[in-house]
């Protein structure tokens, strides 16, 4: 099984989209003519975040929300230097017994990005 994309709902489509170009070099690809504005943003030829128009609101203590959502990348230092050069503020955490390091950033809307390095495959630990 394997996750096949994510929905993100914004007050900010542009500068959304313009943030996840920026950010993840995710571009703009096909997308089927809904009644309603929206980007679908591909890597490696599939659509994998999809952005769609709507205002934010605190959820309900006892309503289930999405936390966060995470991308695996390479280049942990030419990632680094990337956010830095945009003026992206972000957290880091190095998982060594995990062989991971890890980068947090927040999109436009304040939505909670994290950013996965692996330096190898787990099933060699």
């Amino acid at each position: 099984m394997a996750l096949d994309h994510v929905t993100l709902r914004t007050a900010d489509l542009e500068g959304t989209r313009a943030f996840f170009e920026a950010v993840l070099d995710l571009e703009v690809g096909y997308r089927p003519p809904f009644p309603f504005p929206g980007y679908w943003l591909y890597e490696a030829g599939e659509p994998i975040v999809h952005l769609i128009p709507g205002g934010g609101g605190l959820p309900h203590r006892e309503a289930e929300t999405i936390d966060h959502a995470a991308f695996r990348l390479a280049d942990y230092d030419g990632s680094r230097a990337r956010l830095e050069k945009l003026g992206l503020r972000y957290q880091t955490m190095d998982l060594p017994d995990l062989r991971e390091r890890r980068l947090f950033i927040h999109t436009p809307g304040g939505i909670l990005l994290e950013l996965v390095f692996r330096e190898e495959p787990l099933a060699n630990l």
